[in-house]
């Protein structure tokens, strides 16, 4: 399903467009582009979130794996028995 939408675009934005679409295949180009920015801005964000949580729990991650390594450690000897 397609929607026709009336929109403005700066003359270098259409010179550029119209530089790498063929004849009659500006929709695709934008319809190509805006969904390829919607999903490298979503990657961004979901990294930047994830960075930032992981930098905002590494002190209680850290201090979690201290308190577990000894008993991880005994739990691998026994199984080596």
């Amino acid at each position: 399903m397609h929607r026709r939408l009336n929109i403005t675009l700066p003359e270098e934005t259409v010179r550029l467009i119209d530089r790498v679409a063929a004849k009659g295949d500006r929709s695709r180009l934008i319809a190509e582009a805006v969904a390829h920015y919607v999903r490298t801005t979503g990657r961004t964000r979901l990294r930047r979130r994830l960075r930032e949580g992981a930098t905002r729990r590494a002190q209680r991650d850290l201090r979690l794996s201290r308190d577990w390594f000894s008993l991880d450690e005994e739990a691998w000897q026994d199984r080596k028995k």
